[in-house]
C-alpha cells in the first residue's frame, strides 16, 4: 500500500506489525548481547539471555523475511530451515557427521531428538541475514550459486564466534577437543556444507529480491558486537581477531552496497 505524499507522489507504507516485530526483536537481541558478559558465568541467567538473544535475532530475521516475501512465505522459509537443521543436528550428535563428535549438555533447556530447541532457531536467525549480505554483495543479476556460496561463507563466519562462546558457556562440547578453542577444524567444513544447504533452501522457498537493509544491518551489528564482546568483555583476543576478520569485511561490503540502492 502507499499513501499520497505532499508533493503528489506516494510514500511507501511500512506494515505496523512488521515494524513492531523488528523493533522489539532488535531491542531484545541487543539488550541480551550487552547483558550476557555482565552476568555471572555458569548461572541460569546466561542461559536465559541466550534464549533472549537468539529469539530476538530470529524475530528480526523473520520480520525481514516477511518484508521480502510476505508473512506466509517467511513462515515457510523459517519452518523449512528449522526442520532441516534439527535433522542435521540430530544426525550430527549421533554420528559425528558433518560437524565432528560433539554433545549437548542440556544447559540450554528443552531438547528435541537430543537437540536443544533453541539451536534450529539460531540457524534461521543468522541464515537469513547471511543470505541477504550475499545478495547485496553479488547483486540481483548474479547466478543463484554465487549467493549460495557466499551466503554459506557468511553464515560459517558467524560460527567462528558462536562455537567458542557456546563451548565456553558449557552448552556443548567436543569430547576429543580441537585446534580452535577446543573445536575441531572439521566442524567448520561441516558448517560450510550445512550452510550451503540452508542457502539453497532459502533460495527455493524465499527467492531473493533486492537485499533487505534490515537483514544486512542485523548481520553487521552481530559482527561488530561479537568482535567487541570477545575483545573487551570475554577477554579472548584470538576469537575477536579470527571472527572479526571473517565477518566484518563481509558485513562492510554488504553495507556499502545496500547504501547505494533504495530498498
Amino acid at each position: 500500500m502507499a499513501v499520497p505524499a505532499p508533493s503528489g507522489g506516494t510514500v511507501p507504507r511500512v506494515p505496523v506489525l512488521r515494524a513492531a516485530v523488528a523493533s522489539v526483536s532488535a531491542l531484545a537481541a541487543i539488550g541480551g548481547m550487552v547483558a550476557t558478559p555482565l552476568a555471572a558465568r555458569g548461572g541460569d541467567v546466561r542461559a536465559v539471555l541466550a534464549w533472549v538473544v537468539v529469539l530476538g535475532l530470529f524475530g528480526g530475521s523473520f520480520a525481514a523475511a516477511a518484508g521480502l516475501g510476505g508473512w506466509r512465505r517467511a513462515s515457510r522459509a523459517a519452518l523449512a530451515v528449522l526442520v532441516a537443521t534439527v535433522v542435521v543436528e540430530a544426525v550430527g550428535t549421533r554420528t559425528g557427521v558433518p560437524f565432528g563428535h560433539y554433545d549437548y549438555t542440556g544447559a540450554l533447556g528443552p531438547r528435541v531428538a537430543l537437540v536443544p530447541v533453541l539451536v534450529p532457531f539460531a540457524w534461521f536467525a543468522m541464515a537469513l541475514p547471511a543470505r541477504e549480505v550475499a545478495a547485496a554483495i553479488v547483486g540481483p543479476a548474479a547466478r543463484p550459486w554465487h549467493r549460495i556460496a557466499l551466503g554459506a561463507v557468511a553464515l560459517t563466519a558467524w560460527d567462528l564466534f558462536l562455537d567458542p562462546q557456546m563451548v565456553g558457556e558449557g552448552y556443548w562440547t567436543w569430547p576429543d577437543g580441537g585446534a580452535y578453542r577446543g573445536i575441531p577444524l572439521g566442524n567448520y567444513a561441516g558448517w560450510l556444507l550445512t550452510s550451503a544447504g540452508v542457502m539453497l533452501l532459502l533460495e527455493r522457498v524465499l527467492p531473493p529480491r533486492r537485499a533487505s537493509r534490515a537483514a544486512v544491518a542485523q548481520y553487521a551489528a552481530v559482527a561488530a558486537m561479537q568482535t567487541v564482546g570477545f575483545a573487551a568483555f570475554f577477554g579472548d583476543a584470538v576469537v575477536a581477531v579470527v571472527g572479526g576478520a571473517a565477518m566484518l569485511p563481509i558485513a562492510a561490503a554488504a553495507v556499502v552496497r545496500v547504501r547505494r540502492t533504495v530498498q
